[in-house]
């Protein structure tokens, strides 16, 4: 268990080898355990648990906020660092560098979150998951493969398939990214948008917000609102939502992300959206079991 001074200020620690940062709940010590609300970084700013937990902090929420960092960034650099990592992006982006580390971010979140139960005073309901650019690809990874007891998710400009972010690294480089059998097998299985019988099997399901930005030049609203639109029809009415913010870029926060940039109006109102999407489901299912 934590120390008394931890529940009442931000933290920072590792999980099961994973690091994060922890969020008290705005009423720390209240009738008992909190829920867990469980955030992924993105690849581009803000792409450190730090920095996004200053982008998105949800800071009214009676909950425990955890920020993870993911594989092969911050503390989990690879032998040879920032240069080995680039080395793999070039060599091959997709087998190399997004496919490993949104299959790690989701495979390890049980192991995490096992051990952050242990350690903070979080109830054991159904967990908040949420995520940026990839790591709302890893969230939805998790969605559509783990057992994890999920009771709801938001997601900023999720990459729900890895060819847009291929399409926008070759528009920037002004280099063809080269297919082969492998990469296409591994494109489809994080293509998310044809997914959706997996993603809508769990029971029950977990409420989806998916957040678009107007200016994102890598997922534009158009691939949230078709996965909205395909998994629409398999959930229970009101139960999927997509909202776009106009002002809202694809990285949220200045170079090199690894620390939050001063707030901007576009990341305000997705951390206001998140924020009351998991205040009206989450704590909501959890007055069923657990008194906040």
């Amino acid at each position: 268990m934590v120390a008394e001074s931890t529940l009442t200020r931000p933290t920072t620690g590792t999980a099961a080898g994973v690091p994060f940062v922890a969020m008290p709940p705005v009423v720390a010590g209240g009738d008992g355990p909190a829920p867990v609300i469980v955030s992924l970084h993105a690849f581009e700013p803000p792409r450190s648990e730090t920095a996004l937990a200053g982008t998105l902090p949800m800071a009214s929420l009676p909950a425990w906020r955890f920020y993870l960092g993911l594989p092969m960034f911050g503390a989990r650099l690879p032998d040879g660092g920032v240069a080995e990592v680039n080395r793999r992006g070039q060599t091959d982006y997709l087998i190399q560098l997004f496919g490993p580390v949104v299959e790690q971010a989701a495979a390890e979140l049980g192991r995490v979150i096992t051990e952050l139960r242990d350690r903070f005073p979080v109830h054991d309901g159904p967990i908040g998951l949420a995520g940026v650019g990839a790591g709302a690809a890893a969230a939805l990874l998790a969605l559509a493969e783990s057992k994890l007891p999920i009771g709801a998710m938001g997601l900023v400009n999720p990459v729900v398939e890895p060819a847009l972010v291929l399409g926008a690294r070759e528009r920037r480089l002004g280099v063809a990214y080269e297919w082969t059998e492998e990469s296409r097998e591994i494109a489809a299985w994080l293509d998310f948008t044809t997914r959706v019988e997996d993603l809508a099997a769990r029971r029950p399901q977990p409420p989806l917000l998916i957040i678009n930005g107007g200016m994102d030049e890598v997922v534009p609203p158009q691939h949230g609102q078709a996965l909205h639109d395909a998994l629409a029809p398999r959930y229970a009415p009101h139960g999927v939502r997509q909202i776009v913010i106009p002002d809202l870029a694809h990285t949220m926060g200045p170079e090199p992300g690894l620390e939050p940039g001063p707030p901007a109006p576009g990341n305000v109102l997705a951390d206001r959206a998140l924020t009351e999407w998991f205040h009206q489901h989450l704590n909501a299912d959890a007055e069923a079991t657990v008194r906040l």
